[in-house]
């Protein structure tokens, strides 16, 4: 079996068929694709400590739920959807990436100075059940504001929420810079109305 013999619906009908040569000639095929998103989105991964072969190895688990979720529909091609797949996949680690960058250096304190310390372990008397409720709350409104985003806006959402400035989350995106400002701005317009009424 040679994927040039075989278009992709071919292949994907062999996969559903548990044909294990198939699946294996799709990954081959993609793996150039694969390849080409990460290493267009390694500028924004090396400084969080992620290397090109993570970024692969996460574009390849985007590639593999493509193959197994596709539903042949006359709109989208498998390439199309294979592509969305794998960017969203890579977007998705990176944002995480991002965040636990972030959280060691937020969470950290000075060992230099024991009043902080002291200060960081005793800071926090509010009642746990307070502490519960408002992270509750949080959460709540944030998933009412990402329910109103179109999938567009979601992922400068949450690239702009992980710290990636407007030029970074344009370059990942692959979005001239005015397009990312015209999201946020509709981002910031849904956010109040959802915090208007709550």
């Amino acid at each position: 079996m040679e994927y040039n013999d075989f278009n992709d619906y071919e292949l994907l009908s062999y996969i559903s068929e548990n044909i294990e040569e198939a699946n294996d000639i799709i990954l081959k095929k993609y793996y150039p694709l694969v390849t080409s998103l990460a290493s267009k989105m390694y500028n924004y991964a090396s400084n969080c400590g992620i290397d090109k072969v993570d970024l692969i190895q996460e574009g390849m688990v985007g590639l593999t739920n493509a193959i197994n979720t596709f539903k042949d529909q006359k709109d989208t091609s498998f390439y199309t959807y294979a592509k969305t797949c794998v960017e969203r996949n890579l977007i998705s680690f990176l944002i995480s990436a991002n965040r636990k960058k972030h959280q060691i250096l937020n969470e950290s304190v000075s060992y230099d100075n024991p009043d902080l310390i002291i200060d960081k372990i005793l800071k926090d008397d509010s009642d746990p059940l307070d502490i519960m409720i408002n992270k509750s709350e949080e959460e709540l409104i944030e998933n009412k504001i990402k329910n109103k985003l179109t999938s567009f806006e979601y992922q400068v959402f949450e690239l702009m929420i992980s710290g990636f400035k407007y030029k970074e989350i344009a370059d990942i995106l692959d979005k001239d810079i005015k397009s990312i400002d015209n999201a946020i701005q509709r981002i910031r317009t849904k956010s109040r109305a959802v915090l208007n009424n709550n």
